[in-house]
């Protein structure tokens, strides 16, 4: 069997062990050890090749950025910010049809902006709005899947850790990434609160009205968010401003939302600890994972085959575009079953090669990063598609009452304005790319 041959058939080896319930770091390390191996004939290259490999991965200092946000959010959440976000978007919407699922939606774009994780925005969030949800009469499928679909914003809103590990991945500017990022999350909650009216209309019953937020009391809801846009304006202006690296802006952004944690009486020792501890047991899994691919795609390199893809693909003479809809659909398909940081490390090493070839005229860089942001998004759109969008689980946990059934069926507006956002950023890359 030639090495070409082995690296085909080192994926489908790695999908039945993912599917075996192996976890995904794991899984890639061995297929590629066994693959190194089987490619040449010795263990002792598989064996050189771990010592380097953890080396020369760990060492990345744009690594370092993971703890860094992921304790950003853990701070923010002791800090009481997602709470604050949600009673200020209330305040504004609550009063409309559906506004408390639209105060949902804004208050989860708003913790994204501090908070580089999915799953960590719709848990968090799920807490402060689903009671919330219930008490003015809100169908329990609509609630559940309002949440799961708000929480997709935590990782498309800067800072973004699966942004990070796209430009460590594709060797991109990672302030350029989190710049492109802004306008899509901005649609994409603009598109949630247009699925949360459509929904509306088309069943009066699923959401209640609740009474108009006095002036003078939204004003004050207003301004207990200025730690959220005070961290938030200090991390991302200082990174575009050029005052500090990303890396650097994420370190402040951990301290900044600590300091508000620790004057808002969240922060004791216990939850400090915690915080920490919650931390390194995330950032351990994280990093497990991307040795994993390290390794795998290091193997998959030596196997040519990204190369070969790539000249079949070219050879093929198709439209750029087609492919492009090809891998999109694919992504959207294994983000059903894989999480998004999964998905990336695992696909972007074979697609980003086919996809550098093609001609979009466009320059190569911004080439990178539309791809990157659309791959984002199609991965989370498959964190909340039936039948196991892992958000859809994430949320149904948090509510037992309702019918995991119901929550498929409302959720499914959401999907629709997020293939209807894929499809305008795919038509039209400017958008994506008019900030930089």
């Amino acid at each position: 069997m030639s090495s070409l041959e082995i690296g085909i058939w080192s994926f489908p080896a790695l999908l039945a062990m993912i599917f075996l319930r192996v976890p995904i770091g794991l899984a890639m390390f061995v297929a590629g050890f066994a693959g190194l191996y089987m490619v040449t004939g010795s263990p002792n290259m598989a064996l050189a090749r771990m010592k380097t490999e953890a080396y020369t991965t760990f060492s990345s200092y744009s690594l370092s950025i993971v703890p860094m946000f992921l304790l950003m959010g853990y701070f923010a959440t002791l800090g009481g910010m997602s709470q604050a976000l949600f009673r200020a978007a209330e305040g504004f919407l609550g009063h409309r049809r559906g506004g408390v699922a639209m105060a949902a939606i804004g208050s989860c774009a708003g913790f994204g902006a501090i908070c580089g994780s999915s799953l960590a925005t719709a848990a968090t969030m799920s807490r402060v709005a689903l009671p919330e949800l219930k008490r003015y009469g809100y169908e329990g499928g609509f609630s559940t899947a309002t949440l799961a679909a708000g929480g997709t914003l935590g990782i498309l809103i800067p800072p973004s850790v699966v942004l990070v590990i796209y430009a460590i991945l594709t060797e991109q500017n990672i302030a350029k990434l989190f710049l492109a990022a802004f306008i899509p999350g901005i649609l994409a909650a603009i598109g949630y609160m247009i699925a949360v009216q459509v929904y509306v209309r088309r069943n009066p019953d699923a959401a209640g009205v609740r009474e108009p937020v006095p002036a003078g009391e939204r004003l004050r809801r207003l301004i207990d968010v200025w730690p959220v846009l005070l961290v938030f304006i200090a991390v991302v202006g200082g990174i575009y401003g050029g005052i500090f690296t990303p890396t650097e802006g994420a370190a402040v952004g951990a301290f900044g939302t600590g300091l508000i944690a620790l004057l808002n009486g969240g922060l004791t020792r216990t939850t400090l600890l915690a915080s920490f501890a919650d931390t390194a047991r995330s950032t351990a899994m994280i990093f497990f994972i991307v040795l994993g691919a390290a390794f795998y795609n290091g193997f998959l390199a030596l196997t040519q085959v990204p190369q070969e893809l790539a000249s079949w693909v070219v050879g093929l003479g198709l439209s750029p575009v087609l492919v492009l809809c090809v891998i999109l659909l694919l992504y959207l398909v294994f983000g059903c079953v894989m999480d998004s940081l999964s998905m990336i490390l695992l696909t972007v090493p074979i697609f980003f090669p086919v996809i550098s070839v093609l001609d979009f005229g466009m320059s190569a860089e911004h080439v990178a990063i539309w791809f990157g942001i659309l791959v984002l998004i199609v991965v989370e759109v498959g964190l909340i598609t039936p039948p196991v969008g892992m958000n859809l689980f994430v949320i149904n946990a948090m509510d037992p009452e309702t019918p995991i059934a119901s929550t498929y069926r409302a959720v499914m507006y959401y999907v629709g304005s997020d293939i209807v956002r894929v499809a305008i950023l795919v038509a039209f890359p400017s958008i994506t790319l008019f900030l930089l």
